[in-house]
């Protein structure tokens, strides 16, 4: 049983997730930049928009879990799980992830970011 509140337990799985989403975009411009498309551009702003919104919300979510006492980092990983410690105004837990649902969400997450321009018009 976890005494984090969902909304809390949300903002610290930014936290985790957020860096990783940044870290395969960072690649896939690299890649984009290196690419034999005629026409890079595109590309290229597509990705550097959505890397400096996520980088606003991760900068977001630092300043709240500053504020509330909030901590977050990795202390083990395997083939199968990697387990975080979140620590909640000084109540520590240890949480195990399924490194395919982890990498599921960060997929989940970039199409959100990656799509949230198309979607609002």
């Amino acid at each position: 049983m976890t005494r984090i509140p969902e909304n809390d337990r949300d903002i610290m799985e930014k936290a985790i997730y957020l860096p990783m989403v940044l870290t395969i975009l960072n690649r896939d411009l690299n890649v984009v930049e290196k690419s034999p498309f005629k026409l890079k551009k595109p590309y290229l702003e597509l990705i550097e928009v959505t890397m400096k919104a996520i980088q606003g919300e991760l900068a977001e979510v630092k300043q709240y879990m500053k504020k509330n006492k909030l901590q977050v980092s990795e202390t083990k990983r395997d083939d199968a799980f990697t387990m975080y410690m979140f620590i909640y105004k000084g109540y520590e837990e240890h949480h195990n992830y399924f490194n395919p649902r982890i990498r599921n969400k960060v997929q989940e997450l970039m199409e959100t970011y990656l799509l949230k321009k198309h979607l609002s018009r």
